[in-house]
């Protein structure tokens, strides 16, 4: 076969492939059709179809399965390390619906590991919020949330039920700063079923505290499965 002719399919195979994806035509988990059905597809070399494919696979957009096939895989979000990012955003941008549920809402007297993670004073009051953020209909985040009542009183009559903790929080406090701890766990029993994977699954997992010029506000702990998120930071050298 020509060499020529062979180069052109190759970046065809790619821009239709890549179109189809982007497209939402081939959803996340969606089968790429095999080898030898894209080479009589676009009568061209096997050799010509799999370097295709391995190009896909290396941009991230198919993931390939040995003896099962090529896979749409299912995008990954970004979030900004140092940004109070907005799942709902987060999940819009991967063309997926979002969607959230109240797990548990709480309202208590600060117990020592509240008082360590929000910088309390003893007998101050907290309000604990556990959700689940979905994207696309699946689990997509964990979010376990404490908010100080001596900084923001309205939490205790807030319900949470139409608008997430987080984005109520932005809207109804301004922030002053903020810390990020970042680290990897292993999914035990709680995490596993409320992301709906198996038990000891890598997940990465993004703890926040913010303060006002008032105290502390809220801390939060974001858990994502591993291959479901990514963080990214832009920086500048120091001077």
């Amino acid at each position: 076969m020509d060499q020529s002719k062979d180069m052109t399919l190759h970046q065809r195979i790619l821009n239709d492939i890549e179109g189809r994806i982007v497209s939402g035509e081939w959803p996340p988990g969606h089968r790429i059709p095999f080898e030898i059905e894209l080479t009589k597809e676009y009568d061209c070399s096997r050799m010509t179809v799999n370097k295709a494919l391995t190009q896909l696979a290396k941009a991230g957009l198919i993931e390939r399965r040995k003896k099962s096939g090529s896979f749409v895989t299912q995008p990954q979000a970004q979030s900004a390390v140092l940004e109070i990012h907005d799942i709902e955003a987060e999940v819009k941008s991967l063309n997926l619906s979002y969607a959230f549920a109240i797990v548990k809402r709480t309202r208590r007297k600060a117990g020592a590991d509240d008082i360590r993670r929000l910088e309390l004073e003893p007998g101050s009051s907290v309000v604990e919020v556990v959700c689940i953020h979905q994207a696309g209909g699946r689990p997509f985040c964990l979010e376990e949330r404490l908010i100080s009542l001596v900084t923001v009183p309205e939490a205790d009559s807030a319900d949470f039920s139409t608008v997430p903790p987080g984005a109520w929080l932005l809207n109804q406090v301004p922030w002053s700063s903020a810390e990020h701890r970042i680290h990897a766990i292993a999914a035990g029993a709680d995490q596993a079923a409320s992301l709906d994977i198996p038990r000891n699954t890598a997940c990465l997992v993004v703890e926040r505290r913010t303060w006002s010029n008032i105290g502390p506000v809220t801390h939060v702990r974001f858990t994502y499965p591993g291959d479901k998120h990514a963080l990214v930071a832009r920086f500048t050298p120091a001077s």
